[in-house]
């Protein structure tokens, strides 16, 4: 599948989850076994040249993507959670959200010093969570080596908070 035909299974949600927003739901692309196939396939042809030892995605649709993709790629998951859900060890970095603040926290033994690290989400917005992620990944040593998203909403400028990484979306609106 192209990526205009997973765009067109990209369900848009006015007002979600505050007046003003438009959601970019992408459970019924993940919900079509060939689409979400697609989407792992043209994900991994970006990621694979990049060489990547773990695959770093947030909860929750983070995981749906980073998971397969690291299976895929025959590489490490690394889940950053929200507060208090990890029962080791942590680090943790709190980040602006276009409708609030949030954080992020993964096992502070998580990655070795010099792990290879694609940092991967559903969505790029204003940039926050994934300059967090990216934020993480150098706190414990590791080399963000791309961040990698399904879509991108260019009109936030999210890309501009990850000056100097490689930023790659299958899907901009």
């Amino acid at each position: 599948m192209t990526t205009d035909e997973l765009r067109a299974l990209v369900r848009d949600v006015p007002d979600f989850p505050t007046e003003g927003i438009v959601f970019r739901d992408l459970m019924p692309l993940i919900g079509d076994a060939e689409a979400f196939h697609a989407t792992i396939d043209h994900l991994a042809a970006w990621a694979r040249p990049r060489r990547p030892d773990v695959i770093l995605g947030a909860e929750a649709r983070g995981f749906i993507f980073g998971g397969a993709l690291a299976y895929e790629l025959e590489c490490g998951f690394v889940p950053a959670r929200k507060p208090g859900k990890l029962p080791w060890e942590k680090v943790r970095a709190t980040y602006e959200l276009e409708y609030g603040s949030d954080s992020l926290e993964i096992h502070a033994d998580a990655l070795r010093a010099g792990a290879r690290v694609i940092v991967l989400d559903d969505v790029l917005a204003t940039g926050g969570t994934a300059h967090a992620k990216v934020e993480l990944v150098e706190r414990l040593g590791g080399i963000v080596v791309g961040a990698l998203f399904v879509v991108e909403l260019t009109f936030l400028a999210g890309r501009n908070r990850l000056d100097g990484t490689d930023v790659h979306a299958l899907i901009a609106y």
